[in-house]
C-alpha cells in the first residue's frame, strides 16, 4: 500500500530539500501545498486521500470537525512540540497518531531583537530614504544602553531576550503571573510589581507568552495607555495576547511610539489590513521560527516520524495528557 502524504502550508516550497524523504520511497507520496486554504470545503478536498498530513506550527487548525470529515487521516505530524490548534482528544478518538518535531527557540529570539533594533534606529525608514533618493538622515534613533526592556514571559525565550538586553547594557524587568523573584533573579532580571509597573517603566516592552485564557487580550486598552508615549511594543509570541482594536487605536493616536510585530490574528495578514500600511509598524510575516537550521529540523523528523509510524512504533506522540 502506498500512503498519501501533504505538507501543508509549506509557503517556500522548502519541505523537499530542507530533509531526505528518501526512507520513505515506494511507501509513501509526498506532496506539499504552498497556498495557504482558509476554505474547510477546499482543504478537505485536498486531503481526502491522505493518510499523513504534515502542518507547519498552528497555521492549520485541526479541530474535531475537520478530522471528522478526513476518514482516511492516521497521521498528523506538527513542527514542534506544541501546537494547541490541533484538538488532540478528537484526534485520539478518531485513532489519528499525533507526532511533533524538535524547535530550537533561538530563531524567534533573533527575530525579537531584530524588529527591537529596527524600531529603536528607524531602520525601515532610513533604508527607504537611501534607496530612493530621500534624505539623508532624517530620523535620531533612540539609545538602547541605559533603557528599559520590559519582558512580558521569562521563560526559555524570554531569559535568553534578557541576556542579549544585559549585553547591550539595558535594565530588564520581567512579569508574569507565575514569575517568582527568585526565578527573575536567577535570570539576572528583576521581577516586575505588576503588569501595570513593568508597563509604565519600560522603554520597549516585548512578550514571550504562551497563549492561554489567562493570556488572552492580555494587553488591552488600559495597558497600552498605560505605557509611556515613546515605548515600542514588540511581539513575537501570540498576536490575541494583545487586543488587536486597541492596539491599532494605539498606534494611530500615538499613545506608545510603535510596534514591531510577527504574529497576526489573520495569517497571512489581508492586504488591506492596517497594519501592513501604519508607519509606525515594523512587521515580518511570521518569521520568528523560520530558519534553515529550524526547518532542516522540523522536516527531518517529521520524516521519522512518519518512518516510526510506518513501522508501528511512533516516536514523539502529542496526547494531551
Amino acid at each position: 500500500m502506498t500512503f498519501h502524504c501533504v505538507v501543508l502550508d509549506d509557503y517556500q516550497g522548502a519541505a523537499p530539500t530542507m530533509a531526505d524523504w528518501s526512507p520513505l520511497a515506494g511507501q509513501v507520496e509526498m506532496r506539499t501545498l504552498r497556498e495557504h486554504l482558509t476554505d474547510p470545503d477546499k482543504l478537505v478536498a485536498e486531503l481526502a486521500d491522505c493518510e499523513i498530513v504534515v502542518v507547519m506550527r498552528e497555521r492549520t487548525p485541526f479541530d474535531a470537525d475537520l478530522l471528522r470529515r478526513l476518514p482516511r487521516l492516521r497521521l498528523l505530524v506538527t513542527t514542534g512540540m506544541r501546537n494547541a490548534s490541533i484538538d488532540l482528544a478528537a484526534a485520539q478518538a478518531q485513532g489519528v497518531t499525533v507526532c511533533g518535531t524538535a524547535s530550537s527557540s533561538t530563531p524567534p529570539v533573533e527575530l525579537t531583537w531584530a524588529l527591537l533594533l529596527g524600531l529603536a534606529r528607524h531602520l525601515t525608514v532610513e533604508n527607504r530614504a537611501l534607496r530612493e533618493g530621500g534624505p539623508w538622515q532624517s530620523t535620531v534613533g533612540q539609545d538602547l544602553n541605559g533603557r528599559t526592556l520590559g519582558l512580558l514571559g521569562l521563560g526559555k525565550i524570554g531569559t535568553r531576550v534578557a541576556s542579549v538586553a544585559t549585553a547591550f547594557g539595558m535594565e530588564v524587568l520581567a512579569w508574569s503571573e507565575n514569575l517568582t523573584a527568585q526565578r527573575a533573579a536567577d535570570a539576572g532580571v528583576q521581577l516586575a510589581d505588576s503588569k501595570e509597573d513593568l508597563l509604565r517603566r519600560s522603554d520597549f516592552v516585548s512578550v514571550h507568552l504562551v497563549l492561554s485564557d489567562r493570556t488572552r487580550g492580555l494587553l488591552g486598552e488600559p495597558e497600552l495607555r498605560a505605557m509611556r508615549p515613546h515605548a515600542h511594543l514588540v511581539n513575537t509570541s501570540r498576536a490575541a495576547i494583545v487586543d488587536r482594536t486597541a492596539l491599532v487605536r494605539a498606534l494611530r493616536e500615538g499613545w506608545i511610539a510603535g510596534a514591531g510585530l510577527d504574529v497576526f490574528d489573520t495569517e497571512p495578514l489581508p492586504a488591506d489590513d492596517p497594519l501592513r500600511s501604519l508607519p509606525n509598524v515594523l512587521a515580518t510575516p511570521h518569521l520568528g521560527y523560520v530558519t534553515e537550521r529550524n526547518y532542516r529540523t522540523f522536516y527531518t523528523e517529521a520524516v521519522e516520524d512518519i518512518a516510526a509510524f510506518l513501522a508501528g512504533t511512533p516516536v514523539r506522540r502529542l496526547t494531551g495528557a
